[in-house]
């Protein structure tokens, strides 16, 4: 279950699409519903989800999850036994799922991503606004959304 994102669009200069349209950012620009996986510092792979029309350039981070389902799979992924430290980071549960720069561009109505909902018990689950965490440009803008209380986040709420 997804408990943490951020928000960023073409005009933010914390977007890799602020530069325009590169091979790189293409995927930005493309058709919404298909994932925009990039290599952060050279090291973890980063998902975001499409979410304008195409031309927009705009995504949203996948920053942290709950795990619900294949946490044995997550464990051997990391080589980690609690289940907080699997997902709570963006580069952290990409290596928990197996995501990697191959799933650049993948739709994210098909395999191997599921964004079915599933029957999971969340009913009236609060979300927090707050600034985003990790970049450098743009740090003022209210755009990380997190379940209010989830253990799970990368990092807590501030305040």
């Amino acid at each position: 279950m997804i408990v943490e994102a951020e928000s960023y669009e073409r005009d933010d200069p914390a977007c890799h699409a602020h530069v325009g349209l590169t091979e790189r950012t293409a995927p930005l620009f493309g058709p919404p519903g298909h994932a925009y996986v990039y290599r952060s510092y050279g090291v973890h792979a980063c998902l975001n989800f499409v979410c304008e029309p195409e031309g927009s350039a705009a995504a949203v981070l996948i920053r942290a999850l709950e795990p619900r389902w294949g946490v044995g799979e997550m464990r051997r992924r990391r080589e980690r036994e609690g289940k907080r430290e699997l997902c709570s980071g963006p580069g952290k549960l990409t290596e928990a799922l197996g995501i990697g720069l191959a799933m650049n561009r993948a739709p994210l109505d098909e395999a191997p991503f599921d964004l079915r909902g599933r029957e999971n018990g969340w009913r009236d689950v609060g979300v927090e606004s707050c600034p985003r965490i990790g970049i450098t440009r743009a740090t003022e803008l209210p755009w990380r959304f997190c379940a209010t209380d989830s253990e799970y986040l990368s990092r807590p709420v501030p305040g």
